[in-house]
Formats: C-alpha cells, structure tokens, sequence
C-alpha cells in the first residue's frame, strides 16, 4: 500500500492539474487562444528559469553525469530505430512519418519536472536527460518526416538550417547551457535574484500542465484510431518495458532512473502534432497519439512507479 501511495503522490497532482486546464476550459475560463499564449509562455519564461535556477544553484560537476547522458541518447536512437522498423507494418505507409515520430517523441521537460520535483523536490536529473534526448528528437523528427513525408520532399539546406535555429535557440536548451555555466564558473545567486527566478520557476509547472488540459480536444482522439492505439502502446509501455531493465542493469536508480521513465514512457509532445503540419503531413494521426497518450499516461506512469518503488529501485 505504501508503495502505491508513494507512486500516486507522484502522479497525481500532475494529472490533477492537466484534468483542470480540461476543466477551466470547460468552464469558459480558459479559451484556446488564452491557452496557446499560455504554453507559448511557459516554453519562453518559465521553464527555462526554473532549469536555469535548479543547475545555477548546484556544484554541476558533482551531478555531471556522462554516462547518464550517453544512455539516454543511445536509448532515444534505439527506440526511433525500432518504430521504424515496426511502421514498414502499418497498411497505410502515408502515415509512417508520423507514426515514427508520435512514438518517440515525450514530453520530457514538462512532465519530467514535473514528477522528479513531485517525489525528490528538486529537478537536477531532467537537465541531464533534456541534453541527451531532446535535441536529438528535434533533429530526427526533421529526417524522418522529411524522408517519410507523402510528397517524398527532399531534405533541403534550408531545412537543416532551420532546425539547427531551433535547437541552438530552444529556450530551454539556452536555460540548461546558462545555467549550467552559472554552476561551473561558480557565479554567486544575490537573494533578491534568487526569489525572483524561483518566483518565475515556480508557475512553469502549474499553468504549464494546466495549458497541456487546456488544450486537450477528445474528437481528434478518434482519427486514425488502430495505428494511434499502437503508437500510445509502444510509447508508454513498449519502450519501459525493453528499456527499464537495462537502465536497471546500468546501475541508474532514484532521480535518474525516473528521468529515464518519463523519456521512455510519458505522453507524446504536442510540438509533435505542430511539426508533422509544417512538413506536409495531415497531423490526425499525431493529434490522436497526442490525446491518447496524455489520458493514458495517468495509469501507466503511476504502474510504472510502483513496479519500480516495490522493486526498491527508487
């Protein structure tokens, strides 16, 4: 029962907070324009704060860990080669770009932050696990939707460029990098920065999760149902349950080996849905992954959880 316990304190609230964006937007408080800024800001202000100050305020050297970031890069080549290989399966090949992208692709710094802070307090694994997945999804979602795309559009200089912009300017990217040399130059943190970055830090979770519900529409969760339920499948359980033993057998366990989890099994970035229309794809596909993952990731994180903290490897 504890262990049960400890897993939905994790889960939870984060989940309580997505079901109230639904809610606020039900309501009439939320409209979907309020909502878009909403997320539009927490990706500019918030999370980036609350990342910088999480790293600024640590001695980064003793949490560097290499082969921590090494596996979560290998971990995120190995998981796209698989759907890969597993969408030659799908009847309609129009739909593999997308099906490879919905698969791998998590929301890794919301959720991340989200449930480390929930049960350790402070979020210092997910900038770790951010640098070695995230720019890598950003990279491979350009190829495989490029290559995969039903006009069979080439993959142009002006593509590249594009994409390398968007890494190099990804505002969380920038806070991780600024604070990671804030920690290593050993810059000191005066009170009154200190409260008013925490103070900004502090609202990216609530009015992020909250915009995630907001923006929620079940109807798109109906499109292309048989393909979406196989990528929500592979997303939040196939992949843990290949991938989690062998983090296990590595040695990560606590903090790391839940920044792990999130990479491997939380539900598919909406950004997935806003690439997949900018290069030539229908995107109901991915809207369905995208809702199908984020009602079902409640359950599936929460057993996650428990497998693990029964096990006694959290």
């Amino acid at each position: 029962m504890e262990n049960l316990i400890f897993s939905l304190n994790a889960t939870v609230p984060v989940f309580a907070m997505i079901i109230l964006g639904m809610l606020f937007k039900k309501l009439g408080i939320i409209d979907d324009v309020f909502a878009s800024k909403m997320n539009k800001f927490v990706f500019l202000i918030p999370l980036p704060v609350l990342l910088f100050k999480d790293l600024a305020t640590l001695d980064f050297k003793q949490i560097w860990d290499t082969k921590f970031v090494l596996f979560c890069f290998f971990i995120t080549i190995f998981s796209i080669l698989i759907v890969t290989i597993l969408s030659f399966l799908l009847k309609n090949k129009k739909n593999q770009g997308e099906f490879i992208q919905a698969s791998y692709r998590s929301s890794a710094a919301l959720l991340g932050i989200a449930l480390i802070q929930n049960v350790y307090g402070k979020a210092t694994m997910a900038p770790l696990m951010i640098i070695g997945s995230v720019p890598l999804y950003n990279i491979m979602a350009v190829i495989v939707l490029s290559f995969f795309s039903p006009e069979r559009k080439e993959i142009n200089k002006e593509v590249w460029i594009k994409t390398f912009k968007g890494i190099i300017t990804n505002p969380i990217l920038i806070g991780i990098v600024v604070g990671l040399f804030w920690s290593l130059l050993h810059l000191p943190m005066p009170i009154m920065l200190d409260k008013t970055v925490t103070s900004i830090g502090n609202v990216a979770t609530p009015l992020g999760l909250m915009a995630m519900g907001a923006t929620f529409d079940y109807k798109k969760a109906l499109g292309d149902l048989k393909p979406a339920i196989g990528a929500s499948e592979i997303k939040l359980f196939g992949f843990c349950a290949l991938f989690l033993p062998l983090a296990i057998y590595f040695g990560f366990r606590k903090e790391q080996l839940i920044a792990i989890l999130v990479m491997l099994g939380s539900a598919t970035t909406v950004s997935c849905y806003v690439m997949a229309k900018n290069m030539g794809h229908t995107g109901v596909l991915t809207s369905s992954v995208v809702m199908l993952t984020t009602i079902m990731s409640g359950f599936s994180i929460t057993m996650w959880l428990y497998i693990l903290k029964t096990l006694q490897y959290l």
